[in-house]
């Protein structure tokens, strides 16, 4: 079936406005992309604002658990200590108690 002038006319337009209908959409699309890329951008500068604190945040609980380490490691050494010089009062106090279990030197 062949087609007369005036199909092929109708015919062109309808595929003119086709084509002018995809660029509308795809103009559509590329402002939905360029409004999603936006906000995709801001959330990433939330995001790592957000990590960035927290980041911060961590860097001071690890100085503070450095600094907590380092008192614990004092007080172990204190406490070492103070069971050296317990250990020492318990030998004495053993000896003193065996001398007065023991009564009285013998005089010659």
């Amino acid at each position: 079936m062949t087609m007369g002038p005036v199909e092929i006319e109708r015919k062109v337009r309808q595929l003119d406005s086709d084509v002018q209908a995809i660029y509308e959409m795809l103009a559509a699309i590329e402002g939905t992309q360029r409004r999603h890329s936006h906000r995709f951008q801001e959330l990433t500068e939330q995001i790592d604002r957000k990590f960035a604190a927290v980041d911060s945040k961590m860097d001071t609980l690890d100085f503070r658990m450095n600094t907590l380490d380092g008192k614990f490691v004092a007080l172990d050494g204190k406490f070492a200590s103070l069971d050296s010089k317990v250990a020492s009062l318990d030998s004495k106090m053993d000896a003193v108690l065996e001398l007065l279990r023991s009564g009285p030197p013998a005089s010659a």
